[in-house]
C-alpha cells in the first residue's frame, strides 16, 4: 500500500495512468466544427460553393479541464484509495494477532475489537495470511493455542466472535501452544499483541516470556490502552450499619474516584458510594452507610459504569442467612416457659432467624453445648447467663469470635459472680439493684439512642424499665462501647471488637427477673439489629453438591451457564478459583426458594500490578480512537461519471445539438446528479408533511442527531415495514424520525428508541410528550444495542438508560415471560425475542394496566433489532449477526412481526378464545 498523507492507495500502480494525462490533453484539444444545413438544388449549384480550407477548432479549455478532471479521477478511483487507513503493523509475511481477552480487557472492548479488525483490514490489503491466538482459557477449558495460517478476511468472523471471559488470561498456556505453533512456521511472522497491560501472577512475571517469543519471532507491534486503570472491587466487610468496601487497582499517576452502585435482585439500584484513590496509591475504601432492612436487599455491588467481571461482586446468604446458637445457665429449665432465660430469646428471633441449640447434657444448656454448636456453621452465639471458665470450650470460642462471629451475651447473677474475659468492659462485682428495699434509687427507663449506635432510630418505651443490672468500670473507652444507656448514663448494652468478630453484652437478663424491656417489642427490634449484623454463614455443608444457576460473562453480566459449567462441592466453595470450568456467578440448588452462593471472580485474583516494559525493538500503538477507514474509489468514480455526463451535455451544446429550453431541462437532471451522493433530506430529521398523512399508519423512531445512527435505524425500520407488508395485511408506510416535544405522535402506534451513552435526557416538554404519548396507549421500544452477544458494542449506553428514562413514567418492569402476547402476536417465538444479538433479556411491564388494554407501554432490550432488520439500497442486510446464522435473522424479522401486531391490536392474542388455535400449532 502506499500512503500519502491520510490516504492510502490499495492499487497503487494504477497512479503510473496519471502521466498519460497530457496526451489525453492533446488528443482532446481538437473539436469538429459544428455541421451546417445547405440546401442541395442541383449539381450546378456545386459550381458555385466556396471550397475554403477549413481548420479544426480547439476545445475550449474549460471542457479540456472538465474532461482531464474525469480521466484524473477514474484512474484514481480505480487505484482504490483509502482515508485514513489503519497503521500497518510491521514485517510482511504472516500476521498472528495475540489477543488478551481475560477479564480486564472487558473495559474498552469495542476499541480493542476495531484495532484488532483495522489490523486485519490492513493485513487483507496487502494479501497476507493472519491466525488469532487468544491467551484466556475458553469456555471448554482447553489450553489456549493459535488458529490455522488463512487469509485475512476469513479470520474477520473469529475476531468478532470473540468476547473477554470472565477469569484472567493464562499466558503461560499461550506460550508453550505459541512455542509449538512457531515451530511450524519456518519464515517466521510478525505479531500484533493487544495487551490488557496488567500482571496476572501473584509473584513473577508471566506477559514477558510471551512477548519475547513473540519478538524473537518476527517485528513485534504491542497495542495497549494508555491511561486506564484495570479495577478489581472485592467482597465487602459487614460493619455496624455499614457495608466496608474494598477496591484495587494498577496504580494510577492521578488520582481517581470510583463510584459503586448497590442493587437489588431486580437490578433497582439502592444507594451509591464513592471510594477516593490517592496518585499512585494501588487500592481505596469507602463505607457504604445503609439501614439493616435495606441492606439486606443488595445482591450485587459494581462499579458504576464499568462492566467487567472483576468490577461487580454478588452478595449471598452469607450477608444475610445467620443461624443463631442458643446457650443458657448449666442448669435444668432454660426455656421453661415466662421464667427461662432463653424463652423470651426464643420467641424475639425465632422469626428473624435461624435458631439451634447445643447437643451437651441438659437440653443445650450444659456441659458440652457450646462445643456442639460451634461444630457447625454459625453467626451468632447468645449465652443467657452462662459463665466462662478456662477451658477448651472458652478457648474455642474465643477464636471463633477472632474468625468473625458475633456473641451476645446476657447478665444475670451468675455472671456477676464470675466474670470472664470474653466480655466487652470490666464488671464490677455483683449487681446495682435500683428500686429495692434496701436503695433509695428507682427503677430506671431507658435514654435516647445516640446516632452512632445501631439501634439508632427505635423509640424506647416509656413503660420500659430497668430493675437491676451489672455495672462496668469506668474507663476511657466506655462511651465509645456504649451502644445503649439508661436515663441516669449507666451502660446498658456494651460492645467491642475482637479481631473480625464482635462481643456485645446486655447488662440485663434475658428474662424478665431484672427488667421488663424482654416483655417490650423493642427486645426483639434490638436482637434483630444486632443479629444483622453478623456477617452470616452459607447454608449447605457437607459434600452436596452446588449447581452452577447463572454465572458471569467477561462484562459482568449475569446469564444462562454454559454447558462446560459444573457443580461444586459445599464444602470445597470457599476453596475454588473461578475460571472455565466454575465460572464466577451463582451456585445453589435449583428450585423455587433454592439456596445460593456466590462465586466470585475478586475473591480469589491478587491485587493487580502493572505489566513489565516490552521487549527491546517493540513498536508501540495505543488502544483507543481508531479512526474508521472510508474507501473512496466508489466517490471518486461517481465523481467521473458525473463530470462526464456533464461534458456529453456540453459538448452537444457546443455542436448545436441541443437548444436552449434542452439545456434549460438539463439543468434540474445535473442538479439531482450532484446531490446523488447525498440525500435531499437528512434521513434523521422528520419528512415535511407526513404528519399531514394521518391515515398512513408508519412506525416513529426518536431522531438522535447522529447522521449514522439515524440512517441505520431508518434502514432497519424500512426493512420490517416491507417485510411486515409483505407477510401480513398491514400497510405501513415509511418510517419517519420524530422530535418528542415538537412533533405530533398521536398518529404513531409504535416508537423506537435507540439510547447510546450520549443520548440526552428528555427535558420537561419531550418528556411530558412521552408520557402522553404511552398514557394513550403508544408503545415506545427502547433498544441499547449492547446486551447478550453484543456486550461492550454500545459502551456507556446501559449506564445512560437509568439517566434517559428518569423523567419517564416507566411502569415496574419484569423479564418477557413464554406466555406474553409478544411471543405469540403473529409468530409462536422463544422469549428471548432475539435480534442483531441474542442472549439478553427483553424487559415488559410487570403489572398489566387495564387502563391500556393491559398492553405494556414500553419494551426495554439490547439485541439491536434494527441491526438484523436493516436492508441497504442494495436490497442486502449490511450487519452481520451475533452470533450468526440465518434463523437468527429470521426470528428477528418475526420479532417485528408481533411487535407490530401487539402495537396495532393489543393483546387480542391473549383472549381464551385462540388457545385452541395456538395449542393445535404448537402440537403440529
Amino acid at each position: 500500500m502506499l500512503s500519502l498523507g491520510p490516504i492510502g492507495f490499495v492499487a497503487p500502480w494504477l497512479l503510473l495512468a496519471l502521466p498519460a494525462l497530457p496526451l489525453i490533453w492533446w488528443l482532446l484539444r481538437v473539436t469538429p466544427p459544428a455541421p451546417r444545413r445547405q440546401a442541395f438544388p442541383a449539381l450546378r449549384l456545386l459550381r458555385d460553393l466556396p471550397a475554403p480550407e477549413e481548420t479544426p477548432a480547439r476545445t475550449p479549455w474549460w471542457l479540456l479541464l472538465l474532461r482531464l478532471a474525469a480521466a484524473a479521477l477514474i484512474v484514481l478511483g480505480l487505484a482504490r484509495p483509502v482515508w485514513g487507513p489503519g497503521a500497518a503493523t510491521q514485517g510482511d509475511g504472516p500476521l498472528l494477532l495475540v489477543v488478551d481477552d481475560g477479564w480486564p480487557s472487558a473495559a474498552g472492548w469495542p476499541a480493542r475489537a476495531a484495532a484488532a479488525q483495522a489490523a486485519l483490514e490492513a493485513a487483507a490489503r496487502e494479501g497476507r495470511r493472519a491466525a488469532l491466538l487468544a491467551t484466556a482459557p475458553p469456555e471448554s477449558g482447553e489450553a489456549p493455542r493459535p488458529t490455522a495460517l488463512m487469509p485475512a478476511e476469513a479470520l474477520r468472523a473469529r475476531l468478532a466472535a470473540l468476547r473477554p471471559k470472565p477469569w484472567a488470561p493464562d499466558r503461560a498456556a499461550a506460550l508453550a501452544a505459541l512455542r509449538d505453533w512457531s515451530a511450524q512456521q519456518p519464515g517466521g511472522f510478525a505479531s500484533l499483541y493487544l495487551a490488557d497491560g496488567v500482571e496476572h501472577q501473584a509473584e513473577g512475571d508471566g506477559f514477558t516470556p510471551l512477548a519475547e517469543a513473540l519478538a524473537a519471532a518476527g517485528p513485534l507491534t504491542l497495542a495497549r490502552a494508555e491511561g486506564r486503570p484495570a479495577h478489581l472491587l472485592l467482597p465487602p466487610r459487614a460493619e455496624p450499619d455499614r457495608l466496608h468496601l474494598a477496591l484495587r487497582q494498577t496504580p494510577a499517576a492521578a488520582p481517581a474516584e470510583v463510584a459503586v452502585l448497590a442493587r437489588t435482585g431486580d437490578g433497582r439500584a439502592l444507594a451509591r458510594a464513592v471510594i477516593p484513590i490517592p496518585a499512585g496509591a494501588g487500592q481505596g475504601e469507602a463505607a457504604l452507610a445503609l439501614p439493616i432492612e435495606i441492606r439486606n436487599q443488595i445482591t450485587r455491588l459494581e462499579i458504576e459504569g464499568e462492566e467487567t467481571a472483576g468490577a461487580a461482586v454478588l452478595l449471598d446468604e452469607r450477608f444475610r442467612r445467620r443461624p443463631v446458637g442458643l446457650v443458657g445457665p448449666v442448669e435444668q429449665g432454660a426455656s421453661t416457659p415466662l421464667i427461662g432465660p432463653l424463652y423470651y430469646l426464643e420467641r424475639a428471633l425465632e422469626p428473624h432467624a435461624e435458631l439451634r441449640q447445643g447437643n451437651g447434657t441438659g437440653n443445650g444448656t450444659g456441659s458440652g453445648a457450646i462445643a456442639s454448636l460451634l461444630s457447625r456453621q454459625l453467626a451468632v452465639m447468645v449465652l443467657a447467663d452462662r459463665p466462662l471458665p478456662e477451658d477448651t470450650e472458652r478457648a474455642a470460642l474465643a477464636r471463633w469470635v477472632e474468625e468473625g462471629g458475633t456473641l451476645i451475651r446476657f447478665a444475670g447473677p451468675r455472671l456477676a459472680e464470675s466474670p470472664d474475659p470474653l466480655l466487652p468492659v470490666r464488671l464490677r462485682a455483683g449487681e446495682r439493684q435500683l428500686g429495692g428495699a434496701l436503695s433509695w434509687e428507682q427503677p430506671q427507663g431507658l435514654a435516647p439512642f445516640a446516632d452512632g449506635s445501631p439501634f439508632a432510630g427505635l423509640a424506647p418505651p416509656a413503660e420500659v424499665t430497668v430493675s437491676t443490672q451489672v455495672l462496668a468500670e469506668p474507663g476511657p473507652q466506655l462511651a465509645d462501647r456504649s451502644w445503649a444507656r439508661l436515663a441516669d448514663g449507666t451502660p446498658l448494652v456494651t460492645a467491642e471488637a475482637r479481631g473480625a468478630g464482635r462481643i456485645v453484652l446486655f447488662h440485663v437478663t434475658a428474662n424478665a427477673e431484672w427488667s421488663n424491656l424482654p416483655l417490650s417489642g423493642l427486645f426483639i427490634d434490638m436482637l434483630r439489629r444486632v443479629v444483622a449484623l453478623s456477617s452470616g454463614v452459607a447454608g449447605a455443608e457437607g459434600s452436596q453438591p452446588l449447581a452452577p444457576l447463572e454465572t458471569m460473562d467477561g462484562f459482568g453480566r449475569l446469564g444462562p451457564a454454559p454447558g462446560g459449567a459444573g457443580a461444586i462441592a459445599a464444602n470445597r466453595f470457599a476453596d475454588t478459583a473461578p475460571g472455565p470450568r466454575h465460572p464466577p456467578g451463582w451456585y445453589g440448588v435449583p428450585g423455587e426458594g433454592g439456596e445460593r452462593r456466590a462465586l466470585n471472580l475478586s475473591a480469589s485474583l491478587p491485587a493487580p500490578r502493572p505489566a513489565a516494559a516490552p521487549p527491546a525493538g517493540t513498536a508501540l500503538q495505543a488502544i483507543g480512537g481508531v479512526p474508521a477507514e472510508r474507501d473512496l474509489g466508489p466517490w471518486l468514480l461517481a465523481a467521473a461519471l458525473l463530470l462526464l455526463a456533464a461534458d456529453l451535455l456540453l459538448s452537444l451544446a457546443q455542436r448545436g445539438l441541443v437548444g436552449r429550453a434542452a439545456r434549460l431541462a438539463a439543468l434540474p437532471l445535473l442538479l439531482a446528479l450532484a446531490a446523488g451522493p447525498v440525500r435531499a433530506q437528512a434521513q434523521g430529521q422528520a419528512q415535511p408533511g407526513w404528519q399531514q398523512m394521518p391515515l398512513a399508519t408508519r412506525i416513529g423512531f426518536v431522531a438522535s442527531g447522529d447522521a449514522g445512527l439515524d440512517e441505520t435505524v431508518r434502514q432497519g425500520l424500512a426493512g420490517l415495514s416491507d417485510y411486515v407488508n409483505r407477510r401480513t395485511a398491514a400497510a405501513l408506510a415509511e418510517p419517519v424520525a420524530i422530535r418528542p416535544g415538537q412533533d405530533d405522535l398521536s398518529t404513531l402506534p409504535l416508537l423506537y428508541w435507540v439510547v447510546t451513552a450520549g443520548t440526552p435526557t428528555p427535558d420537561g416538554a419531550a418528556a411530558g410528550a412521552l408520557n402522553d404519548f404511552m398514557r394513550q396507549g403508544g408503545i415506545i421500544l427502547i433498544d441499547t444495542r449492547g446486551e447478550g452477544s453484543g456486550e461492550g458494542f454500545s459502551p456507556g449506553a446501559a449506564a445512560a438508560l437509568g439517566r434517559v428514562t428518569r423523567p419517564l413514567a416507566i411502569p415496574p418492569l419484569a423479564p418477557v415471560s413464554p406466555e406474553h402476547v409478544l411471543t405469540r402476536a403473529f409468530y409462536l417465538l422463544p422469549p428471548e425475542l432475539p435480534g442483531r444479538f441474542a442472549g439478553g433479556q427483553v424487559w415488559v411491564s410487570r403489572q398489566e394496566d387495564r387502563a391500556n388494554d393491559s398492553v405494556s407501554p414500553v419494551i426495554i432490550g439490547g439485541h439491536d433489532w434494527v441491526g438484523a432488520w436493516a436492508v441497504d439500497e442494495r436490497g442486502a442486510n449490511p450487519f452481520a449477526v451475533i452470533p450468526g446464522g440465518s434463523r437468527q435473522r429470521t426470528l428477528a424479522y418475526r420479532f417485528g412481526v408481533n411487535l407490530v401486531m401487539y402495537a396495532l391490536t393489543g393483546n387480542y392474542k391473549g383472549d381464551q378464545v385462540h388457545v385452541p388455535a395456538i395449542l393445535e400449532r404448537l402440537g403440529n
